[in-house]
């Protein structure tokens, strides 16, 4: 390329294995740092080849890995290109390896194109292209539309997609066409699954096409507009998942209203997440499960009255579940001379994802107790709300658990003593410790995948939201056990593992295992956090080893890590809260406005 990589200041603190506050610094106060050669005022790009220079010149630790090179020369074009380029890195990756006098194919220029080659050598073609995938949505992330990995495996648990064939015919990268591989379960079941996609973008249909093929999944993914094109006319799936584009006013009104998936009625101008509906249901065989994310409002805006009301007559709509962000519809497309059911599910699981499972279970096997009666609905405005349809006679002791619940995820601040100057304490730094046997480090295996098998994996996601490993993988050479006592660190956080779970350490992630009996590992992960969280290698290497701690007593650590640790705890409950916090004023203003809560005698005026 004719193009000079690129960085911005994120990037060189990721090279450099400092904060951003520390690159800011050098900007500010060395007159000879490189200028910007593109970018805004507020998001300059820098020469990475100057950059590399003046690291150089000043003696500063920094490392550039394969990923991090083919990454930055991908980004050379220019954002415009980026998403064109991943996907012809993918179709490289994906294609048949050239014979010795084979020129290398794929679109991209010779040299990217052995770069990428070189990476897939390394780390092997899935784990490759997915570092470059994930570069890209971080890159991206507001301009594409991706569904939360937690929301997308759960709608693929409540279609049971083993051994089918399953449609997301608005895929975007693929994230719901993925989710299967994810699942344990869904992989223990006999038979392949195959995936149909479309997506209006051919660069993500092309990215979500290599992405399957590079876990060897059959699939099928092509681009164009579902509405007006639609690219499996007359196929019919097992089961449906789809995250369409919410409040489309485009989405071709005029063109198609004579067009025979409206089986439930033309859906309003306003209404494009009930041609979604339709065009999905359309789309499954007799008894196929439809999973399909839409807005809240879809629940019960005036426009779209009739045809809810005809889905819950035909038995079409058989669940409505709020979660964070959007409501999920569960629907069946009824068997020839089949029964509608009576009733329906209607659930708020905003502050609990776990409980959508149990539930849907439940109402399976006609035992549930959150189901609301379709002629009520009927008769009513089809307002199928979750909030609205909270059971009355719960409303006062759901609120009251929700209560307490906020009040015991509640945490306070460590008290932390303010001086007025600094101490100033003699110091080592991570690698120090390591060269005199503190501190051990590991990675996982190179080639390592997280996404099936018997062995659980811990991710990055688990590192970073605390919770239990959810990946899975295959028993092989160099997996590293994560016990517990154990610092892991990802691109974004650092935790201390009160309880390995028996997994081991999964990719993109780097294990510090402390010797106890002279170093506190909360007074590790607290400094480690407080140089920027930066403590990754694998497949973007990060040079952490520079990290400067003090040389106390281990009582002394202890109390250090004493105080991380209490920072970290509140930090996991702020998170923790705000999704509580949510669900208890919903539950508040409901009760109050019903009837179902009072304010306390002691709260009222005369």
């Amino acid at each position: 390329m004719s193009h000079d990589p690129t960085v911005n200041a994120g990037d060189i603190a990721r090279l450099a294995g400092v904060g951003r506050a520390a690159v800011s610094n050098w900007r500010r106060r060395h007159d000879d740092f490189p200028d910007p050669i593109g970018g805004t005022a507020n998001q300059p790009l820098f020469s990475l080849r100057q950059v590399e220079s003046w690291l150089r010149r000043y003696g500063k630790s920094y490392q550039v890995s394969l990923g991090d090179r083919v990454w930055q020369r991908l980004k050379a074009a220019g954002d415009l290109r980026l998403g064109e380029l991943v996907a012809q890195a993918g179709a490289l990756l994906t294609r048949p390896a050239p014979g010795p006098e084979s020129p290398v194919e794929g679109g991209l220029e010779p040299e990217l194109a052995e770069l990428v080659l070189e990476l897939a050598e390394q780390l092997g073609a899935l784990t490759a292209y997915e570092f470059l995938c994930e570069r890209y949505l971080e890159a991206h992330s507001r301009q594409l539309s991706v569904t939360r990995e937690d929301v997308a495996g759960l709608m693929v648990s409540l279609i049971r997609p083993g051994g089918s064939t399953i449609l997301d015919p608005a895929c975007g990268v693929g994230t719901l066409l993925l989710a299967p591989t994810h699942d344990r379960h869904a992989q223990a079941e006999p038979g392949a699954t195959r995936m149909l996609g479309q997506e209006l973008s051919e660069t993500s249909a092309a990215i979500t096409a290599s992405r399957l093929r590079l876990r060897g999944i059959e699939a099928q993914v092509v681009a164009g507009d579902s509405m007006r094109d639609d690219g499996f006319a007359g196929e019919r799936a097992d089961a449906v998942v789809c995250d369409p584009p919410f409040n489309e006013r485009a989405w071709g009104y005029e063109e198609l209203t004579g067009d025979p998936r409206w089986e439930y009625g033309l859906p309003p101008r306003g209404e494009p997440e009930l041609a979604w509906v339709q065009h999905c249901l359309t789309h499954v065989k007799p008894r196929g499960l439809v999973a399909i994310l839409m807005p809240p409002a879809a629940a019960s805006r005036k426009a779209g009255r009739r045809i809810r009301a005809n889905l819950l007559r035909a038995g079409a709509l058989r669940a409505v579940i709020a979660l964070p962000g959007s409501d999920l519809w569960l629907l069946r497309r009824p068997g020839a001379g089949e029964r509608p059911p009576s009733e329906v599910l209607i659930l708020d699981a905003t502050a609990d994802l776990a409980s959508v499972e149990p539930a849907w279970e439940a109402y399976l096997e006609d035992r549930s107790d959150q189901t609301v009666r379709i002629i009520d609905l009927l008769a009513d405005e089809v307002d199928m709300t979750p909030a609205r349809h909270q059971r009355r006679d719960d409303v006062g002791k759901a609120y009251a658990e929700a209560r307490d619940r906020f009040m015991a995820a509640a945490s306070a601040p460590p008290d932390l003593q303010v001086l007025e100057q600094p101490l100033d304490q003699p110091a080592t730094t991570l690698g120090d410790l390591i060269k005199e046997g503190l501190v051990a480090t590991s990675q996982a295996p190179p080639k390592m995948a997280a996404d099936g098998g018997e062995v659980p994996v811990l991710t990055s996601d688990d590192v970073l939201n605390g919770t239990p490993p959810s990946g899975a993988t295959t028993m092989q050479q160099g997996l590293i056990a994560v016990l517990p006592g154990d610092v892991v660190a990802s691109y974004s956080s650092v935790r201390v593992m009160a309880d390995g779970g028996g997994a081991v350490l999964g990719p993109h992630l780097t294990l510090y295992r402390v010797d106890a009996r002279r170093l506190d590992p909360d007074f590790l992960a607290g400094f480690l956090r407080a140089a920027g969280g930066r403590a990754t290698t694998g497949s973007s290497r990060f040079d952490v080893r520079r990290t400067r701690l003090p040389r106390l007593s281990l009582k002394e650590q202890k109390a250090y890590g004493d105080a991380f640790r209490q920072l970290a705890v509140l930090e996991d409950a702020i998170r923790e809260t705000s999704t509580l916090g949510q669900a208890l004023i919903r539950l508040g203003l409901d009760g109050l406005a019903d009837g179902h809560l009072h304010p306390r005698a002691d709260g009222l005026t005369s």
